[in-house]
Formats: C-alpha cells, sequence, structure tokens
C-alpha cells in the first residue's frame, strides 16, 4: 500500500485531473485548428508538389501529436486508477515509494528515477 497521506493523495488526485482536463481542451482545440486547415488545403487552388509535401508533414506531425496525447492521457487514467486501489507513488519496478518531488514534477510517474533507466 502507498505511503502517501490522504491529503497526498486529494492534491495528486487534483493534479492529475486538472492535467487531463487541460490535455482534453487542448486535444480540443488542436482538432478544431486542424480541421480547419484541412479545408484550407482541400481548396481546389492548390495542387503544388509543395503544398503537397506540407499537408503530408502537417498529418504526420499531427498524427505524431495525437498518438502523445493519446499516451498522456492513458498514464493520467492509470495513475487516478493506482490512487483509487492504493498503489499511487510506488514503484511498478521495484514497489518502493516514489519521492514526493518526483511526484509533484511528474505526476505520472511510474518508477524512481533510478529504475527507468534500467
Amino acid at each position: 500500500m502507498t505511503k502517501l497521506t490522504e491529503e497526498q493523495l486529494k492534491h495528486f488526485k487534483e493534479k492529475l485531473l486538472d492535467m487531463r482536463n487541460t490535455m482534453e481542451r487542448e486535444d480540443k482545440d488542436f482538432n478544431t485548428l486542424d480541421h480547419d486547415l484541412d479545408h484550407e488545403l482541400l481548396s481546389p487552388h492548390t495542387n503544388h508538389p509543395a503544398d503537397a509535401a506540407t499537408s503530408e508533414t502537417e498529418n504526420e506531425f499531427n498524427l505524431g501529436m495525437e498518438r502523445f496525447s493519446e499516451e498522456q492521457l492513458r498514464d493520467i487514467d492509470d495513475a487516478l486508477a493506482k490512487i483509487e486501489d492504493g498503489t499511487y507513488g510506488l514503484s511498478e519496478k521495484s514497489g518502493k515509494p516514489i519521492p514526493l518531488e518526483r511526484l509533484e514534477a511528474l505526476p505520472t510517474a511510474r518508477n524512481l528515477v533510478e529504475e527507468e533507466t534500467e
């Protein structure tokens, strides 16, 4: 079981929920912007190869951002689930407590710093 106090767990839960809300809001804004750009690029007046290359690069970038966002949301959800089941703040590799400083910097941390390079 975690050694964090109820107050600390509440703090991290709020922090994670704020992160989730921010990510969802940014994702919505990004999708709106991406949709607007798609309409511009679909204009019948753009058949230049450079425009096609730009469009392809933007599509690849957008897919990468989408994957990153999905991973971040999954990490946040995993951390929230750990709070509920009493394992938040414990390393997945060793079961040792993750220092509060690390959790403050990265509330979705799964392991101790030294275990990340193993």
